[in-house]
């Protein structure tokens, strides 16, 4: 009996040995398996699971004006993000960290029970949230180093200069038109996390390798900031819609400022109207009245049919022209074409339009680059609105003489005067002077550019004087004279179209366009200000501002005076009387 209970309980044992034997033998096959035949795709799977690959751009490179001030620069920033497999008590966590982050629960929730091994929580967070989420010690939240873009001077050239978005692709302005220089190359790093989530090792590449150029403005800061604040005061004072302000150097074509009001701050350009964003001054065309007059006689002079001493009856005030009635301000009789242009009579321009014809006139306004893209580094150029002279009927050629039926922007009007005093030759105008790598190398720089002779230079010096006759006492621009320099100019009031056809009733585009000083111009200024409620000549909305930034400016600029101030004259010719 004992025998047959020795038998069973080894019986039993043998067969629980076997079993055990076949379970380390089937234990130690498939190990041999994994090993030998399956480990690259193991080691890939266990790499997937716990390094987690991510990609960062480099810096932004920065914005700089003529002088190396900083007008766009790139903050590093962290931003929030989760891995919602490694995430606990979701329900629990989403109440505090949505009250955290200021973020709507719902879509929080959404986002940490997502199927994905990767979601942002939020971009771009501020030093206290960071501070407050890493408080919170969540399991599964990282925080991963990105860049913003930040604006120190705000509003100032923000039109110009144009903003970024989160992503760091340029949305607007030279942001937009220079991205690829400016832009950071994407540069892949890995995480290396724990089962919670937690960092192990962190193989971030240095991401100063693949930031992007910088960019030199023509832009002066200070030159800009006056121009600003001027037109800030000229809009406010005359209840004016909007306005703007260029200040060019002549002989070169580089644009010292490019102001607009309204302001907008790209810190914050999503509280701000869309209309704020563009850069008007080279997307927008209006018609430019009067300032149209100077084109008109250098046309004139240049036909050799028209001379400095030829003259034009002005019909007291009234002209007929086919069906249409064109008239002056004020009446007036026989004029010279200095008296046409000294006087803005609309008149006189007509007879001198009608006088050397509409092909001459057409050439010489094509000359000077109007209806055609100057070429400016900047998005959105409009080329303005000038048809054929093949078209245009008789009421045509008499209206764009004195700046109707044609439509400009305010780069082409400004750029086209700068050829004037640069003795007829048209420049192209330009925003950006050079590139520089991230060390501050210079990659690539750019200078003047002539584009074409529009007038000869004795016809250009005739126009000055024209244009010196308008800022004189009785001329229309006598306000546009600062202390101390010589300017010359022309005033613009234009009355605006109605979409709905013919002129707008009381709506008016109020202008002055001249540079300074005389002799060895070096600026172009033109101001510009749209429906001006309590007054709309150009010579008392938009001519004082002129002032104003040619005063400032010149003496920024170091520019000597050229033009005894009148107080000093006066008290010199009493000492002398007495």
């Amino acid at each position: 009996m004992k025998s047959k209970v020795k038998n069973k309980i080894g019986l039993r044992i043998t067969l629980v040995g076997c079993l055990f034997a076949v379970f380390v033998a089937a234990l130690a096959a498939r190990a041999v398996y994994l090993q030998a035949f399956c480990s690259t795709t193991l080691s890939q799977k266990a790499s997937h699971q716990y390094q987690k690959s991510l990609v960062s751009r480099g810096k932004r490179g920065t914005i700089y004006d003529r002088n190396y001030a900083e007008l766009a620069v790139t903050n590093e920033l962290p931003s929030i993000a989760a891995y919602p497999g490694t995430i606990r008590e979701t329900r629990r966590l989403v109440p505090t960290l949505a009250k955290t982050l200021q973020l709507e629960r719902k879509g929080l929730a959404q986002k940490l029970s997502s199927e994905k091994n990767f979601v942002w929580i939020k971009r771009q967070v501020s030093p206290r949230e960071t501070l407050d989420v890493k408080a919170l010690q969540i399991e599964g939240i990282d925080f991963i180093p990105e860049h913003s873009r930040f604006y120190p001077n705000r509003t100032l050239a923000a039109q110009v200069i144009g903003f970024s978005g989160i992503d760091g692709r340029g949305l607007e302005g030279i942001e937009f038109y220079y991205d690829r220089y400016l832009r950071g190359e994407n540069g892949e790093f890995h995480v290396i996390k724990d089962a919670l989530g937690r960092n192990l090792e962190d193989g971030v590449t240095k991401d100063q390798d693949f930031n992007g150029n910088n960019l030199v403005l023509t832009l002066d800061r200070t030159i800009q900031y006056i121009a600003e604040s001027t037109l800030k005061e000229a809009v406010e004072e005359f209840s004016a819609k909007s306005g703007l302000a260029l200040v060019m150097e002549p002989a070169t074509g580089q644009i010292l400022a490019m102001a607009h009001y309204p302001f907008l701050n790209p810190n914050d350009f999503q509280s701000f109207s869309q209309h704020t964003w563009r850069n008007r001054a080279v997307t927008d065309n209006f018609e430019p009245g009067s300032t149209m007059k100077i084109f008109t006689a250098a046309a004139a002079l240049e036909t050799g049919t028209v001379s400095k001493s030829s003259i034009f009856f002005g019909e007291n005030g009234t002209y007929r022209v086919g069906k249409h009635i064109i008239h002056d301000t004020h009446p007036h009789g026989w004029m010279t074409l200095k008296d046409v242009v000294r006087y803005s009579s609309n008149i006189g321009a007509v007879k001198v339009s009608q006088t050397i014809g509409p092909e001459a006139l057409y050439q010489t306004l094509r000359a000077f680059g109007f209806g055609e893209k100057t070429g400016v580094d900047c998005p959105g150029e409009t080329p303005g609105m000038m048809a054929p002279f093949q078209k245009w009927k008789k009421i045509d050629a008499a209206v764009i003489a004195f700046g109707q039926g044609i439509s400009v922007s305010a780069l082409q009007l400004i750029t086209a005067v700068s050829a004037i005093a640069n003795d007829g030759v048209l420049m192209k105008p330009y925003l950006v002077m050079g590139i520089t790598n991230k060390d501050g190398r210079l990659l690539t720089t750019f200078g003047p550019r002539k584009v074409r002779r529009t007038i000869s230079a004795k016809t250009a010096r005739e126009i000055t004087k024209m244009m010196q006759a308008v800022v004189a006492d009785e001329g229309t621009g006598k306000k546009a004279v600062p202390e101390g320099y010589s300017v010359c100019g022309k005033t613009g009031t234009a009355q605006k179209v109605d979409p709905k056809g013919g002129y707008a009733r009381g709506r008016y585009t109020s202008s002055f366009v001249g540079f300074a000083p005389v002799q060895t111009p070096r600026i172009a200024v033109l101001v510009v200000v749209d429906e001006p409620k309590k007054a709309h000549y150009g010579g008392t909305v938009a001519a004082p501002a002129f002032r104003r930034i040619v005063q400032e400016t010149l003496g920024y600029l170091k520019v000597p005076p050229d033009v005894e101030p009148k107080g000093m004259t006066a008290r010199v010719h009493f000492e002398e009387a007495g």
